[in-house]
This record gives structure tokens, C-alpha cells and sequence, in this order.
């Protein structure tokens, strides 16, 4: 008589989801039905040693195209707590509708040898044939999620063309009707958006009407209905600055960077609105700040103003002859909130990043920092090296104190450097004072100045000078080679009148500074103001 052989019990969990929240509280959802159908699957395996968990795995309301769900969440735990064995779903886009997210999945069960079958294609992947199988299926699947994105895209498209609002939190001044889904005007938050819209053509200043509406008690808007109910919060900049050039409230709706005539009312009249936004055009230029200030600098992610918590972003100011380009590491808080918070407020980035290399190389004596090709390497490499060595860096303006943090010890190394030494930068030779300067002239100041850095240790090199201005190396080196004029020909440029230098540049004496003898240039010179 032949033995029976013992089955080994395989613990199956069943994975039910359904997209949307509608008729979940009915008696019978489509979530009993898929737990249902899996239930009569695992019974008919029953000679295999199935044997159904009791614990259930159910997201109702929750999207197929990621893995953000609770109850699927909670299944990938139990089985790394190795509680499952097999994993049971009525279709294979109940688990996922990603091809990407699911094959990670996969992936994950094969490393925790779990079975995974769905019960409606007839396939389970124990099987290489299986595993084809839910490949393509999983395939359409993602194929149809992005086909019904496409359709709800076209959809909100030609509605916000048509100028109706398509979801979304409402600004300030506007709350969303209902029964509409219309757009509808809060009488109260209006009066504050057209005080701010006036507030600017008055004060031409973004922080001083947040610090005029913090003053007195105003916040942005609140959204009850939100988690830890968002909004609410002090004005900034930012806020403000949003607020002015939102087109909604000149009754306007922007899609794909065009305006279409908005169903709602508007707050201020067109007339204002672009009023505003030319006047925000002429702040930017007249204070020479560019338009993308989100560009890398060497310390960038590493350098932290110690005084508010907060990150020192690298920006930069472009000079009045558009020549130079003046970089700053300032603080966020003194940009967002008030600058005289902040003891720092801001710092010549080339002071800065100088001084923090003369302490690291001291510190760490790290050999990539010495090399003859570091002034060579790519602002990338570089930032990808320090970050290899420094955790962070802090600089208090207050206390004039700097601390390096590095990655092979938990210690703070404290350095003094006074603010003054960081406020350091080229002189201006197209302020007010040389407006009317002539250019050989301020060409000439220019290259004193550069042989001074050059002389006092601030600079390098002319390619280190090259990197703070913008300007191309070459012509740095023309603008240098002026100094080879004689003593008796740089007097006359710095004090001759006016009139007699307007048409003289660098390039038309660019052959008497190559000269070598003074009695040959003095004569060249002669000749060039005749």
C-alpha cells in the first residue's frame, strides 16, 4: 500500500482594488466580487494545499498607476514578515497598471519566492509561460491607464479654453461654487488682492508689502478642508509675487502659456494687471537680477546661513555695462521674509568659496584639492568632489564665525572670518561717477584693478577673474596688456579731457601697448589723438 505523501500548506492572500470611491457602501462592491471569485479559486486548489489567510487586502478609491496604497503596502510587509506564500488577484491590473512599477513588484515577489496568480487569465508565474503571458497583459493594461490620461488631458483643455476652472485650489479672492464648479469672488480676500495690486504701483517692492500685511496680523488663505489645514501662514515675497501675476484675477485663464476669456469674475480691472506686470519687468532690469536665479554655485548644498537655519542660494547680479556678472550666495530666509533678520543677509561667492578652500585644504590636506587641474575641472566636478569631503558649512555674520562639518569626523571646525572680508568684489567703473567716462578710460581702470587683485592674493588668476565677471579670458588679457603703456600715456588717458579720448578704445592702441619702446609708443600716441 502506497504512502501519502504530505502537501505543504500554501498560504494564499487575496489583493482586491478598485479605482474609484463609488458604491463602496453599497451591500455588495466590486471588491466582494473579486474576493469572492478568488475565494472559489483557492477552494478548488485545495488538493495543493491552498489555504485562504484571513486577513483582507482591499484599497477602495485608490489609482492602479503607482504603489501609493495602503492595503498593497501592508501586503508587501506581511510578506517580507514571511506570512505569504501566494498572492492571489482576479486581474493582473488590480495589482498594478504600471509595466514599470509592476515589474518591480515581480521582481520582489521572486526574491521572496511568492506565487503570484491571477485568476481570470489563467496564469500564475511559476511558469515561464505565465510570465509571458502577464508581460503583454500588463502591457495593454498601461496602454489603456495612458490612453484615459490623454482623454481626461484633451478633456481639461478644451474646457479651460471654453475659460471654465478645472479643479485645483482656488487663490486668494476666490472660492469655488459647488453646484457650478464655478470660480465665485470672496468679498473679503478681494479687498486684500486689490490692496496688493495697489500696494505695489505704490511701493514698487514685493518684501515691503509682505512685511506691511505680516504687520498687521494678515495671512494668506486658509483651506480648512486640507490636511492640518493648510494656508494661513505669514506673507512672503514669493506669495506676493504670485499673487501679481496670477492672470485669473483680471479674469483670465492661462493654458499652455495663452489666455482665454475666464466664465468667472474679475478682481482688477486689465488695466491694472498689466500695469503691474510692466512694472515687475522693470524692477528685474533695473535691478539686473536674472530671470533664473536657480543656477549652481561651488558651495551649493553645502552652504547654510547659521543664523536663520535656512540654505544660502547662489544668485547673481549682472553689472550696469552688462560685462559683469556679480555672484552672491544669500540667505533664503532675508530673501522670503525681512533682510534685517538676518546678520548675514548676504556674501561675495568668491570670497566665500576662496576662504572655504584655504580651510579645507588646511583641514583635510586632500591631495584633488592642491592638484594643478582643479582651476581646470568642470563647476560639477568640483561640487562632486567637496561633496565627497564636507557635510555642510554655516557662517554666522554676527559672531563672524565659519564651521566646516566633514564627512570622516562628527566634529565642527570653527574658523574666524570676519563679514567684511566676504563683502568683498570688483569696483564699479560704470556707476554714476563714469557714466560719462570715456571707455578707454575705464578700460584702463579696469586692468588697475584686476593687477591689484592679482597682487594682493585675491585673485588667482585672470581665468579665476574670467569666472567671476563673464567675461571671456582673452579679452581680460587685452584689457591687461594696457598696463604696457608708458607712464606719460596712462596719465593722459586718466586726465586728459573727454573730448580728446571719445574715440579711442582698447582696440585702437592695441598695437602701441605691444610696442616695446616708450619713446615709439609716446609717438604712436601722438599720432592716435591727432
Amino acid at each position: 500500500m502506497e504512502e501519502t505523501k504530505e502537501v505543504k500548506p500554501i498560504r494564499c492572500a487575496i489583493y482586491t482594488r478598485k479605482s474609484t470611491t463609488e458604491g463602496l457602501d453599497s451591500d455588495f462592491t466590486s471588491l466582494d466580487n473579486q474576493r469572492e471569485s478568488s475565494e472559489s479559486y483557492i477552494k478548488s486548489q485545495q488538493h495543493q494545499g491552498w489555504v485562504l489567510l484571513k486577513e483582507t487586502y482591499n484599497d477602495g478609491g485608490f489609482t492602479g498607476a503607482n504603489t501609493d496604497r495602503p492595503a498593497l503596502q501592508k501586503l508587501l510587509d506581511d510578506i517580507r514578515q514571511k506570512k505569504i506564500d501566494c498572492v492571489v488577484v482576479y486581474k493582473v491590473d488590480r495589482l498594478s497598471r504600471s509595466l514599470s512599477d509592476f515589474v518591480k513588484v515581480l521582481q520582489f515577489f521572486e526574491e521572496q519566492q511568492i506565487t503570484f496568480v491571477s485568476i481570470t487569465q489563467h496564469f500564475n508565474t511559476n511558469t515561464s509561460m505565465g510570465r509571458l503571458t502577464l508581460n503583454i497583459l500588463l502591457s495593454f493594461a498601461q496602454f489603456e491607464r495612458e490612453m484615459i490620461s490623454e482623454r481626461v488631458k484633451d478633456k481639461m483643455g478644451a474646457a479651460r479654453k471654453k475659460g471654465r476652472w478645472v479643479g485645483g485650489l482656488p487663490g486668494l479672492g476666490y472660492e469655488i461654487d459647488k453646484p457650478t464648479k464655478k470660480l465665485v469672488i470672496n468679498s473679503g480676500e478681494a479687498t486684500l488682492v486689490r490692496r496688493i495690486f495697489q500696494l505695489y504701483l505704490e511701493k514698487n517692492s514685493l518684501l515691503r508689502i509682505a512685511q506691511i500685511l505680516n504687520a498687521e496680523g494678515l495671512r494668506t488663505k486658509v483651506y480648512p478642508k486640507r490636511k492640518n489645514n493648510s494656508g494661513g501662514v505669514l506673507f512672503r515675497n514669493t506669495n506676493i509675487q504670485l499673487i501679481l501675476r496670477n492672470p485669473t484675477y483680471m479674469g483670465k485663464i492661462q493654458y499652455e502659456g495663452k489666455l482665454y476669456q475666464g466664465l468667472h469674475e474679475p478682481i482688477v480691472t486689465e488695466e491694472v494687471f498689466k500695469k503691474v506686470q510692466e512694472t515687475l519687468k522693470v524692477n528685474c532690469r533695473v535691478r539686473g537680477v536674472s530671470k533664473n536665479r536657480k543656477f549652481p554655485g561651488l558651495l551649493t548644498g553645502l552652504f547654510r546661513c547659521a543664523a536663520c537655519k535656512t540654505s544660502m542660494c547662489h544668485s547673481y547680479a549682472r553689472g550696469r555695462n552688462k560685462n559683469f556678472n556679480y555672484r552672491y550666495y544669500v540667505c533664503l530666509h532675508a530673501i522670503k521674509h525681512d533682510r534685517k533678520d538676518c546678520p548675514t543677509k548676504s556674501v561675495v561667492a568668491i570670497a566665500v568659496e576662496t576662504k572655504c578652500m584655504e580651510f579645507l585644504i588646511k583641514l583635510t590636506r586632500d591631495k584633488r584639492l592642491i592638484d594643478e587641474s582643479w582651476p581646470t575641472l568642470p563647476l560639477e566636478k568640483q561640487s562632486a568632489i567637496l561633496k565627497e569631503i564636507v557635510k555642510g558649512i554655516e557662517y554666522d555674520g554676527h559672531t563672524g564665525k565659519l564651521w566646516i562639518e566633514l564627512n570622516s569626523d562628527l566634529n565642527k571646525h570653527e574658523f574666524e572670518l570676519p563679514l567684511d572680508q566676504l563683502k568683498t568684489r570688483l569696483p564699479d567703473t560704470t556707476g554714476i561717477a563714469f557714466a560719462n567716462e570715456p571707455l578707454i578710460r575705464k578700460q584702463l581702470l579696469l586692468a588697475h584693478q584686476i593687477a591689484a587683485m592679482l597682487a594682493d592674493g585675491r585673485a588667482r588668476d585672470l581665468k579665476q577673474i574670467a569666472g567671476w565677471t563673464g567675461m571671456n579670458i582673452f579679452r581680460l588679457y587685452q584689457i591687461v596688456n594696457l598696463l604696457n603703456l608708458c607712464p606719460k600715456i596712462q596719465e593722459d588717458v586718466l586726465s586728459a579731457e573727454s573730448g580728446r579720448l571719445a574715440k579711442i578704445t582698447e582696440r585702437n592702441i592695441r598695437h602701441i601697448s605691444n610696442e616695446l619702446d616708450w619713446q615709439k609708443q609716446t609717438a604712436l600716441w601722438q599720432q592716435s589723438l591727432a
